[in-house]
């Protein structure tokens, strides 16, 4: 029966391999770019790396199927990012020219440019997080036990997602566990998602 757990370095590669069967708006990215670590240096690495007691694995038969990465503070991990993540895949990915530039060139781009993750309109929601399951594993209720466990972790009063509008099933579980849109302006092909986890005291 799967068990979720904390992230061990042995995990890398089945999360890597896990971030590039869901990228493209939950299906398979494998094959677009020349390099299918590129999804996972991205959107799984950096966390892992940076903030290692907040990511979390759904373990099945001793292999990795599914995970959540995060970060307790947006503004904290935009400044650590090209400090502590940047030299590390520098040799990898070159920063590439100004546009216009290939689609690939643009997702390199994303790593030397931390501050997108810096967006109006969050206010109220410092913590955000990355999840994906390996799709025999969805609708099972994983993903909502690996939210809960990072949700429990992170001393933050709500926690972001900002999701491609077009992963329609994804925007599904993520209604289904209560997030609500926030209203940040200029989107593009974004949602923004909230949801409140440690509201204070009452007064």
């Amino acid at each position: 029966m799967p068990e979720i757990r904390p992230y061990r370095a042995a995990d890398r590669a089945a999360v890597y391999d896990i971030c590039v069967r869901t990228a493209d708006a939950g299906d398979d990215a494998r094959g677009k770019f020349s390099d299918d670590d590129l999804w996972g240096d991205l959107f799984a690495g950096p966390y892992t790396h940076l903030e290692p007691d907040l990511a979390f694995v759904v373990e099945d038969g001793g292999e990795a199927v599914g995970y959540v990465v995060g970060t307790a503070d947006t503004a904290t991990f935009v400044k650590r990012y090209p400090a502590e993540w940047v030299p590390l895949i520098t040799d990898r990915y070159p920063e590439p020219p100004p546009p216009p530039r290939t689609a690939e060139q643009d997702m390199v781009s994303l790593h030397y440019w931390p501050e997108r993750m810096l967006v109006p309109g969050l206010d109220g929601f410092p913590a955000h997080l990355h999840i994906d399951l390996l799709p025999p594993y969805q609708g099972q209720g994983l993903g909502r036990r690996l939210i809960n466990r990072f949700t429990e972790a992170v001393p933050a009063p709500g926690v972001h997602v900002a999701m491609l509008t077009a992963n329609v099933r994804a925007r599904a579980f993520y209604d289904r566990l209560g997030f609500e849109v926030l209203p940040v302006p200029d989107p593009g092909v974004l949602t923004y998602l909230g949801l409140r986890i440690n509201p204070g005291p009452a007064r």
